[in-house]
């Protein structure tokens, strides 16, 4: 079990946060590709949301055209060296690798993924140029993933993109939400100042999208409208003592940390109630940060976990400790949190049942609720026309066209919350649809 001491300086939170995917040299990058089988029917590529052709940038990389390779996968997703990084790959494309069936370690994809990419960023290479100027114009809300993917796809073909983002740095989760042993900040913004300058979007930074005025005026001026807006607030448990001191959200906490790295105080004792990939990052970060105790706990068994389960396997490797079938019935403390008080659950004809008499209580010092998280219903209500379904994800067609003739959407608006490379993927799915849509304006 790994121990870890509370970081008092960069260089620490540094060394705390180590990245698990470490960038590859040259002979690893070679070695490493000449392992793969480059199979005719390539199981890596359907498994990859975006269809990024696997096979040909790993060849390319083994012929030493690294920049070649980085285009290849350019080509399929704007977000190669972030996806190489952050993306579930033992889920995903390595998790579809052959050699798994060969009880052999599966090629290490995300990593040569990353090693080209950075070849381009840093090298700054030019791969496109923008398409004829079409004089018309669109505005993206939101630059994270499907934005800024969108975004990319609008340029190639001609269109003029604004891009209003509410925070002041781009790229949505994969800055504000994903573990710094996963992605540096400095990694992210390079390779969005990267794609902003190859492709020639504006992005308007501290400008949020919240008013009637603020839709308006964008509509007025823009003949087309592309909602990125990802999730919004932490949901509640409605549970007494949420508003206690040291209650947080995961997403609000994880961002606290990917802003504020060292300088974030966490307390020796810490809960973090959830069992999803949310949870595992909260939890396996609090562990770095120099807490001495920290409890997963989730209401279902470990198996029911959403979390993937190497995801799971980091926390604990970090130091967290799971505790399973426990449900939060009260947040304790005067002002500040002191505890939680569980009861112990089981499943009765697949429904969760509380074991009378089992209460308990487990002392802490922060709780951090990875408890999913609301929709921006406010914000669809004030532009109008567009419909969302029960849970408040939005509606929208296979051209991710919303019921607003105006508006298209993508991302986690309208999936609900999934990975990086699905909003990629969507946003680039959606960026084909407005160029059908906007040819017939």
């Amino acid at each position: 079990m790994a121990e870890y001491k509370l970081p008092i300086s960069e260089s620490q939170f540094s060394e705390n946060f180590s990245p698990i995917k470490p960038l590859m040299s040259v002979n690893e990058a070679f070695y490493e590709s000449a392992r793969c089988l480059f199979c005719y029917d390539a199981p890596c590529v359907t498994a990859c949301p975006t269809a990024i052709d696997i096979p040909l940038f790993i060849r390319q990389i083994n012929s030493k055209n690294d920049i070649g390779a980085a285009k290849t996968i350019y080509d399929f997703n704007v977000f190669g060296y972030a996806c190489g990084k952050v993306c579930p790959t033992e889920v995903l494309c390595e998790g579809a690798c052959v050699y798994n069936h060969s009880d052999v370690k599966p090629i290490e994809i995300g990593r040569l993924q990353s090693y080209a990419t950075h070849k381009a960023i840093i090298s700054n290479k030019q791969f496109y140029q923008q398409g004829d100027p079409q004089h018309k114009k669109v505005a993206i809300v939101g630059a994270g993933p499907a934005g800024i993917s969108c975004a990319c796809e609008l340029r190639k073909a001609g269109y003029e993109v604004d891009v209003f983002e509410e925070r002041s740095l781009p790229s949505g989760l994969t800055v504000h939400g994903v573990a710094p042993y996963k992605i540096t900040n400095e990694e992210v913004i390079d390779e969005m100042l990267y794609l902003e300058k190859q492709f020639g979007y504006t992005i308007f930074y501290n400008t949020p999208i919240n008013s009637r005025d603020d839709i308006e005026r964008i509509e007025n001026n823009y003949n087309a409208v592309f909602l990125g807006l990802g999730l919004g607030e932490t949901s509640s448990l409605g549970i007494p003592g949420e508003d206690l001191v040291n209650v947080v959200g995961a997403v609000e906490w994880i961002e606290q940390l990917r802003l504020n790295h060292y300088r974030l105080f966490v307390p020796n004792k810490v809960i973090v109630l959830g069992g999803g990939n949310t949870a595992m990052d909260a939890a396996g970060e609090s562990a770095r940060m120099g807490a001495q105790s920290v409890i997963l706990a989730y209401r279902r068994s470990k198996e029911k976990m959403g979390a993937y389960r190497f995801e799971y396997d980091l926390a604990k490797e970090a130091g967290v400790k799971g505790m399973f079938d426990v449900l939060p019935l009260e947040i304790l403390g005067d002002d500040k949190v002191t505890g939680v008080k569980f009861i112990r659950t089981l499943i009765v004809d697949g429904q969760i049942k509380n074991l009378p008499g089992s209460e308990f209580t487990e002392p802490c010092d922060l709780v951090i609720k990875a408890t999913g998280q609301s929709k921006q219903v406010e914000l669809l209500k004030m532009i109008g026309g567009i419909q969302t379904h029960p849970n408040g994800t939005i509606i929208v067609n296979q051209s991710f066209h919303t019921t607003n003739p105006k508006y298209f959407a993508a991302g986690d608006a309208t999936s609900g919350g999934q990975e990086v490379v699905n909003a990629v993927a969507d946003g680039k799915k959606a960026a084909k649809g407005m160029t059908e849509y906007l040819a017939s304006l």
